[in-house]
């Protein structure tokens, strides 16, 4: 434990921190570590139908499923989604900066779908625009006496030295271990949700449960995703691809159910855009969507990678749901094909960070790139790269597929720490230049720090103006921290 900060000279933080980063992501320092924690988990068992944590809310039609997300590029802008589950009632969204008192509206959409005999809730998706940033706002939805009402904060304005901190989730379910995820996470102090992909796991069910357990889903997460964005992105388990029950149209729950700015960052699709939000630029790609060259998802990120402004959004992150490197047994080399396209891309724009998903344990890598290799020449074996990113999987959400426990043995020089536990993610930035990560293992009840490092910029980190930058402006955001590593 690092004592106050406060409390030591700015030349004893700088050495400090310079050590943690050095030992835990230098990438000039291998010697991975594999944890040997076991952990006593509960049943890989999803929630039973009529647990409180599904609990329909009151009223006649009441809204239930509420959910957000960011709704522009820049986070002037929110979706608010919900369904009310037997008459269509209003698409309508009150909001305002005080509790009680709602002098703006928003009228948003109504849709609806089927799948096999299963008939949906009526979906509401209301765009609320306009916005004020670093902003409190209340919002009500429903009529009457069945009306609900919610909160939820805006980002600070789009800035270089914005700070803010995410939380990242993937592969939840909902399963016991799922809840005390979702639980941990709700106390971590996080401002918004990174999330890589499989979401219900509907999709192991049959008939109408598949549709039900959307509800569920719906339901358990709106006690966080009512009150700040969840930032989407679909995983294999959202394909739904059933023809045995006449289910054929991949990603037919999911669109209908999850909304996402897609249009505001030019993209074709809802399954990949970007997003700008405090000091960050976020690109959401789709691992189920083609993405070799001339493909659409292809030439949409040419061109997203064109316009990042790195002297306004430092902080280029990315999310994926396969994960390009993997050393567990479980989906090992299924992000090939996605790197060998796109790796290139994420060294030469200096991505700082990118997180997946899908396999169910979690992982860190150092900074290492295998750009070089090909089937004829080239080096055959990721090498160090200070221009590459850091690469996470956070697949260890609770799901009940259960964890991914048999890491290939010997660990690769690439990969820095592993452990199969669940458990959720985040990543505090404080500034351009440094940001603090998290990785939290569920501990039976209790939030236990597994993996922590500090997260140096790679465009400040390598640009001659950082040398300009005063150490008091380097250190100040960091000052005043307790930091347990």
């Amino acid at each position: 434990m690092i004592g106050n900060a406060s409390s030591r000279p700015s030349w004893f933080i700088q050495i400090i921190f310079t050590a943690i980063t050095f030992l835990s992501c230098g990438g000039r320092a291998y010697g991975g570590i594999t944890s040997t924690f076991i952990r006593s988990e509960w049943p890989s068992v999803d929630i039973p139908f009529d647990n409180e944590a599904f609990a329909v809310p009151k009223g006649d039609n009441a809204p239930q499923q509420v959910h957000i997300t960011q709704g522009d590029y820049d986070g002037k802008a929110v979706i608010v989604s919900w369904v009310t589950p037997d008459a269509p009632g209003l698409s309508i969204v009150h909001f305002g900066t005080s509790p009680e008192r709602y002098p703006l509206s928003a009228e948003g959409t109504m849709t609806n779908y089927s799948f096999h005999n299963y008939k949906s809730g009526y979906i509401h998706h209301c765009l609320l625009e306009g916005l004020e940033y670093d902003t409190k706002y209340y919002y009500k939805i429903g009529e009457g006496d069945s009306s609900r009402e919610f909160w939820f904060q805006t980002p600070p304005k789009i800035g270089p030295d914005a700070p803010y901190k995410f939380g990242i989730i993937g592969d939840l379910g909902q399963t016991y271990n799922s809840l005390s995820t979702l639980e941990h996470y709700m106390h971590s102090g996080a401002q918004a949700v990174l999330f890589v992909g499989d979401l219900s796991y509907a999709d192991r069910y049959q008939y109408d449960d598949v549709g039900s357990r959307w509800d569920t889903w719906g339901r358990f997460v709106e006690k966080s995703a009512a009150y700040q964005p969840w930032i989407w992105s679909v995983g294999n388990h959202e394909i739904e691809y059933m023809p045995y029950m006449g289910e054929v149209i991949p990603f037919k729950s999911y669109l209908h159910r999850y909304a996402t700015p897609y249009l505001a960052s030019k993209s074709i699709s809802p399954l990949w855009y970007a997003i700008r939000r405090a000091s960050a630029h976020i690109i959401v790609l789709s691992s189920y969507s083609p993405f070799v060259k001339y493909t659409p998802q292809w030439m949409w990120l040419r061109e997203e990678f064109k316009g990042v402004d790195r002297e306004k959004t430092p902080w280029l992150i990315v999310l994926m749901h396969i994960p390009i490197y993997n050393s567990n047994d479980a989906h090992f080399m299924e992000g090939e094909s996605m790197r060998s396209v796109f790796e290139s891309w994420f060294v030469q724009n200096k991505v700082d960070v990118i997180f997946a998903g899908h396999v169910h344990a979690y992982e860190r890598s150092y900074r290492i790139s295998n750009i070089h290799y090909n089937v004829s020449t080239g080096d055959p074996y990721p090498v160090p790269d200070e221009s590459a990113p850091v690469y996470i999987t956070v697949g260890d959400g609770g799901n009940q597929e259960g964890l991914a426990g048999r890491f290939r043995d010997p660990q690769p020089e690439y990969s820095a720490f592993r452990e199969a536990s669940y458990g959720h993610s985040t990543l505090e930035i404080k500034n351009r230049t440094h940001a603090l990560y998290h990785w939290n293992r569920n501990d039976d009840g209790k939030k236990v720090g597994a993996d922590s490092f500090v997260l140096h910029n790679q465009f400040w980190a390598t640009n001659g103006r950082r040398r300009k930058l005063k150490k008091k402006h380097y250190l100040m955001s960091l000052v005043g921290q307790t930091v347990a590593y």
